[in-house]
This record gives C-alpha cells, structure tokens and sequence, in this order.
C-alpha cells in the first residue's frame, strides 16, 4: 500500500483569489435583474406564467433561507409590467332581489367613475328631492289636491244635512262620527220632549232618521274610497314632481355609460326604485330620503384597478378563508346585526384576478378550510363570497349572497420540498391544480461566470439592506464563506438570506469603524460575532471535554477505542462534535450487538451502518466459513438517539481493533460512512467535523501531529477555517483522505493491512492476518462449545 500523505492547505480550502473580480468596489456592478444559477426554475416559472391552459398553477419549492417569495415576486413584476391592467369590480343593490348583490365588470378606472356618478346622483335625490317637496307649485297642486277631495267629502254631509233640515231633523259631528237627532225651533229636542210628542209624528222622525242614516252611512263608507284616491293623486304628484328633478340626471348617467348596457340596466331599475319609493324619498315631513334608503344606490368598489400598472402580483401574508375570497361584514343596529351590499370586502383572489396570487404554502396549510377554499375556487373558476358558518350550515340565519365573480389568476405556491412531496402524495386534487413544479437549486456551480454574477448579487443585497459598497476582498472572502456553507469547493450556497444577513452585519462593523468600504476585515468580524452569539452549546461541550466529565482522548493509543465525529445543528448554528466509540470482541455465532438499537436510541440508518460493518467483517476475513464472533459497539456517554451512517468507519476499526487486540491511535478521530466492500464513502458536515476535533485538541495542550480521517470523496467539500489551516501549514493537524478501511488501519495502527493472497491468505504480521487469525480461533472455541463433549452452557454471553 501507498504512503498516505495529509492534505496540504490548498486541497482543504478553495480561496477566491481577488484578481479574479474585475472591479475595486461593487458600486461600479449593475444590479442582478435574475437570481443567480437559477436556469431550471426561470424557465419552469416562464412556462407556467405563459401557459394559460386550466390547472396549470406553479409550486415553487425550495429550502429555507432562499428568500422565495421575494425572488418570485420580482419575476412577475418584470413579467406583467407591460400587461394591460385587469377590470375593475363593483357590487350594486339588486332591486328584484335584495339579498343578492349583483356583480358588475368594468373597465379599469370605470368602478371609480361610477361610483363618483352615483354619488353625485345620491346627492342629486338628496337636495333635489327636499328643494321639490319644498317648492310652491309643489305646495300649491298638493293644497288643490287636498281641497279637492276635502271639497267632495264635504259636498255629500252638506247635502245630507240640507235633506235633514228640510225635514226637521240634525245633522250633528260628533267626536265618534256623525249622529241624527229631531229638531224643533231650530233647537235640539231632548228625550223627555222627544217622548211627548205624538206617536204618529215619532214614526215619521225615526222613518225619516233611519233613511237619512243610511245614506250617511254611504257617505262615511265613501271617505276610505276617497282617501285612497287621493293617496294616489298624491303619489302620482311625488312621482312626477321626483321624475322631474331626476329626469336630467337619470338621462344623464344613461348617456354617460351608453357604452355599458349592465350599468344603464341598473339605472333603469334605481329610476324604477325611485319611482316607487317617492314616499321614502321625500321621508318624514318632507325632511328628505333617509340615509338608509340611500345606501341602496350605492356602488361598492370591490376591486379598484384604477392605478394598476400591468397584471397585480398580490402576495397574502395571512391566507385564511375570509382573506382568500372576501367577507361580508355586519353592524349592530336596535340590538340586531345589519349588513348591506356596501359591507362587501374583497379577497385576496378578488385583488389578484387576472394577475398572479402568491401563498405561502405552510400557511395556508395551516388555517382551517383555507386550502379547500382555494382548491373550490381554482376549480370552479368563480369566486363566492360565504362565511365558513354558511358553507358548514353552522348557522341558519339570512344574509347576503352576492352573485360570484369569474376568476382568471394563476397562483404560485411557496413551500418546502417536503410539502411539495406530501401533498402530491396524500391530496387527490393537488396535482391537478398545480401541474408547473419550480424547484430552487441550493446550490450553484462556483466558476469563473458565475463568481462575478455572484458578485453582482452581493453588490445587489448591499443596495437592498443600505450597507456600504463591498471592496474586492470583502466579496472574495463572501463568496469563499458561500462555498463554506454549501460544503463544496465547487458550489456556492444560494441561501441568499445568510448572506444578506452577514452583509448586512459587515456593513455594520464597517460602520463602527467610521470605514466608508466593507473589506474582508469586517466580512470577517460579522462571521465570527454570528458564530459567537451562537456559540453557548459548542463553548459547554467542549468544557465537559475540557474537564473530563465527556472522556475524550487526543493522545496515546487505546484497545477497541476509536473517535468518531458526529455534528449537531442548533437553529443556524452547527459545530462538530468528537465521540468515544467502543467495542468488545469474543467467540460467537456472528452477531455484532447494536447497543444504541438495543436500547431504543439508534436510528434505522445507524442500524445499517453496523449491519453492512458487520457483513463486510464476515465477507473479508471468513469468505468461506462461518463468522465465530460476538461482539459490541457504542457510542459511548450518549444519552439521546444516535442516527446516521457517518460513524461506520470509526465502528469497524474499534471493532477489528478488539477484534486483532492491536491498539488504535487517539491522536486521529475518524469519519465516513463504508460500504459491504470496505469502501468508504462521502458523508455531511465534514467541515463542522473537522473544526470540532481541531478545537479538542488545541484546548487538551499543543497540538502535535493530530489529525482526522475523512473520506477520499469529501476532499472537494473541505472549507475549514483559518486556525485549522495555519495549523496544518505549520504540520501540527493533519487531514487525511482515506479510500478503504484499510488505508484507515494503516494511519490508526501504523501497521500494513496486508492483502489476501493467491489461497486467501494475509501477510504475516499484517493487521488483517491478526484479524483471520483471531477469528480463527473464536471459530474453534465456538466448535469445541457447540461439540457433544463441550461446554454448551447459557449465561455465556451467546443467545440460543
């Protein structure tokens, strides 16, 4: 086997040599009008803004940290800026039935028109109808009105009475109506002088009473009649008089929106509404209409797309189902509540209808029924105004059912991949509804292109968050912070709110510094402040390293001990972490016990990790007979659940090391995950990895020749940081890429692996031959146990 040689500075770190940037600061760079390496999802977003076909809405999926809803907004506005503007959308009083509004579509700008027209006329009926009712011809034909009927009411008493004086008998009012009553000289007579008279002439009396009240009788039954007539002489007047003060302004509002035929319609119903209603119209006294009766002829301008410049791009923070397709309000009046079609309010879809209308989609998840609200929508194509209580039949009251609203949107969906996935998986309806997938890359290639767009996106965000304009250096030490974060010295992260924030940050130490420039210096300082505020977890780890309470050792050699590197990640921050791996090693029937399986605390993929360990052990040292081993691995002083794959290269070493009883080096920790053949292979957070056993080791004394093993497949990920590679540069640390197990032996022995040779045979006095040979003799220890004259007992350890 090849000498195995450590990394050098360069292979563990990618710098952006600042010759490479073609500017002294980003204030000469053009913005970035696109976000950078973005190419699949620009034209995803192309499409499923082109296409209008139905059910072709888009999910734009992405990780956090990606400002999506920005970037996505942005496109459209560049998109619809030259689009023509959508119509406006009225609700008005539906006269033939009231609780439902009708909804008219106008040209954008015209719902301000005719809410202003109508207005007018509001105010027209208002002091037209007052000045009307208060005019002298108006006084003078109502007086010739009433007169006229007083004057024909009167005539019939007046000859009744003239008929009874002829014969002796009184016509008398009386508060209870009219009476009759016998006459002599001109005076009343009273009963008793009633009853003197004689019978004959009593008889003519009550003859000629009983005549003459029957026709009074036919009088009084003729008042009604005439009152009834005379209502409608006077609402004939009211009619006439009101056609006349709004017959120019009627005539008017038809002229205006000749062009219209829904809105001259309407005003041929409020002309009709009027007419019928001039006794409310000229209200109490002829105070005027009440303020009530008026808000009938109101518009209530849903939608004003008055001042809209192209096709609205409406972005809703709080998508419930009221904020999504509108509400409809109500006030408390004489102890009821009260609702009209002014009391109408828009939705977010109502706003963004023939535009583009952006959700977030944890959120409208998150809301009840506001997903089944716009999934009803999408598919439907309208837009119905109804509370959640009306929809359920949670409540049986009477409201107002304004008439739907055609919808034509497109609605761009903002989530997570994670959600994308589950709702494709569990919602029927979801891939029919959102057919265009726009996915945002993580990352970008990092050449030579792409390194200065990446620089016009930084001077972009600095214009954006105000911070001063970035020198070369500043950017070059941004863009390698940005390969830090996308673990790869190829690619370059496309969280751009990391970057804004320590941009932003930068431009803040710049500040203090009274700097009109943000160079690398203060790049710098923002990254280990954020790394500082965060650091609490990390600085109490490394302390019960520090003092013992978490054993970990730097130095000397250790049977069936090795340290595995493991990363833990608390909110943005995440650091590395060294552990104690040990393992335990006896005769058998083959089973490597998973102790954090055992007991509940190992993960699936860590418990294939030992499985594959396991198998690769019995394929390379007994291909042909039975693996004789029972033996043990832990993590040692864990004490929550353990998972992933990175640490099985450091279990398979501890294990042959208990295995080949051959001490292992302490001064190495160990990562990779490996497969059934020995090869190891690439695993995550190598970086953190590496920086957490750097920073062991540096607080256990002088650092002298430690190192760490990491897989030949993650050289390319290594971007550690600068105390890691000035130590490296002086050979006090050590980074070495490993291929193969064995390769890993070789450094934690010191001793050659030895290949098998042409009968299968390892070399004397390699390691692997220490291996076969003590698994040789677990294999008779197992055979004498298991023969008829050996020792089968329980309770050795073995299960049976």
């Amino acid at each position: 086997m090849k000498d195995i040689q450590p990394l050098g500075v360069n292979q563990i770190y990618r710098r952006c040599p600042e010759e490479q940037l073609d500017f002294e600061t980003t204030e000469s760079l053009q913005p970035l009008d696109e976000p950078v390496g973005q190419s699949r999802l620009l034209k995803a977003m192309q499409f499923g803004t082109d296409i209008d076909n139905h059910g072709f809405n888009l999910f734009v999926l992405g990780p956090r940290g990606v400002d999506r809803h920005a970037l996505v907004r942005d496109f459209l506005e560049r998109r619809t800026v030259h689009a023509p503007a959508p119509a406006d959308w009225c609700y008005v009083h539906n006269f033939s039935e009231p609780n439902a509004p009708r909804a008219l579509r106008l040209k954008a700008g015209d719902g301000r028109r005719l809410r202003k027209d109508l207005e007018d006329f509001i105010e027209e009926l208002r002091t037209g109808v007052a000045a009307v009712f208060e005019s002298e011809e108006y006084q003078s034909r109502m007086q010739d009105i009433q007169g006229e009927f007083e004057q024909r009411q009167q005539k019939g008493l007046s000859d009744i009475g003239e008929q009874a004086r002829a014969a002796g008998i009184a016509l008398i009012s009386t508060p209870g109506g009219y009476t009759l009553a016998p006459l002599r000289d001109g005076e009343v007579l009273d009963p008793e002088e009633y009853e003197k008279l004689p019978e004959d002439e009593r008889q003519r009396i009550e003859a000629k009473v009983a005549e003459l009240q029957k026709k009074l009788q036919q009088e009084v039954q003729r008042v009604p009649a005439l009152r009834k007539e005379m209502r409608r002489r006077v609402r004939e007047l009211n009619e006439e008089m009101i056609l006349f003060a709004l017959g120019g302004p009627i005539r008017e509002l038809k002229e205006h929106w000749s062009h219209e035929p829904d809105i001259t319609a309407h005003v041929d119903r409020i002309r009709e509404d009027v007419v019928e209603n001039a006794e409310a119209l000229r209200g109490r006294r002829g105070s005027g209409p009440p303020e009530e009766f008026l808000e009938r002829f109101r518009v209530n301008l849903l939608v004003d797309n008055a001042e809209t410049r192209g096709a609205p791009v409406i972005y809703e923070d709080l998508p419930t189902h009221n904020h999504l397709v509108g509400r409809i309000e109500h006030q408390m009046r004489d102890g009821a509540l009260y609702t009209n079609v002014s009391m109408i309010r828009a939705g977010a879809l109502h706003r963004a209808n023939g535009g583009y209308l952006i959700l977030d989609a944890r959120r409208i998840l998150s809301h009840p029924m506001a997903w089944e609200s716009l999934k009803r929508v999408l598919y439907s194509g309208n837009i119905r105004i109804e509370s959640l209580e009306r929809v359920y039949g949670l409540v049986g009251t009477t409201s107002l059912q304004p008439e739907n609203i055609p919808v034509s949107i497109k609605v761009i969906l903002v989530g997570e991949r994670r959600l994308y996935y589950l709702l494709a998986h569990y919602d029927p309806d979801f891939l029919d509804l959102f057919k265009v997938e726009a996915d945002f890359a993580d990352r970008i290639e990092r050449s030579d292109d792409q390194t200065m767009k990446y620089a016009r996106m930084l001077a972009t965000l600095a214009r954006q968050t105000d911070a001063p304009p970035l020198d070369r250096s500043a950017v070059a030490r941004l863009i390698e912070h940005a390969s830090r974060l996308a673990d790869d010295q190829q690619k370059l992260t496309a969280n751009d709110r990391v970057m804004r924030d320590v941009l932003t940050e930068a431009g803040y130490w710049a500040g203090t510094l009274d700097s009109d420039i943000v160079t690398a210096e203060h790049v710098q300082r923002a990254i280990d402040e954020r790394n500082e505020r965060a650091g609490r977890l990390r600085e109490v780890s490394l302390e019960q390293i520090g003092r013992g309470t978490v054993m970990i050792s730097t130095s000397g050699t250790s049977l069936a001990q090795v340290n595995a590197l493991s990363v833990i990640q608390v909110g943005d921050l995440r650091f590395g972490r060294p552990s104690r791996i040990t393992a335990t090693a006896r005769p058998g029937n083959g089973q490597v016990v998973d102790i954090e399986r055992e007991v509940k605390l190992g993960g699936p993929i860590h418990s294939k990790g030992v499985l594959i360990l396991s198998r690769f052990i019995a394929s390379c040292y007994a291909p042909g007979n039975e693996l004789s081993l029972s033996a043990s691995l832990v993590f040692e002083q864990t004490y929550g659940e353990v998972d992933g794959d990175s640490a099985s290269l450091a279990e398979t070493c501890a294990l042959l090391s208990a295995i080949a009883e051959t001490p292992l080096s302490q001064a190495f920790a160990v990562t990779g995950s490996i497969n059934q053949h020995g090869q190891v292979q690439a695993v995550g957070g190598i970086n953190e990895k590496i920086e957490g056993f750097f920073d062991v080791c540096q607080q256990a004394g002088e650092l002298d020749g430690q190192g760490v093993l990491v897989p030949n497949t993650n050289v390319e990920h290594l971007m550690v940081k600068a105390e890691v590679r000035a130590a490296v540069a002086e050979d006090r640390f050590h980074i070495y890429s490993v291929a193969t197990v064995d390769e890993a032996i070789a450094l934690l022995t010191g001793l050659t692996p030895g290949e098998p040779g042409k009968e299968g045979r390892f070399p004397e006095n390699s390691f692997n031959r220490r291996v076969a040979d003590r698994l040789k003799t677990f294999a008779r220890i197992a055979r004498k146990t298991r023969s008829p004259g050996g020792n089968n007992r329980k309770g050795n350890g073995e299960k049976s």
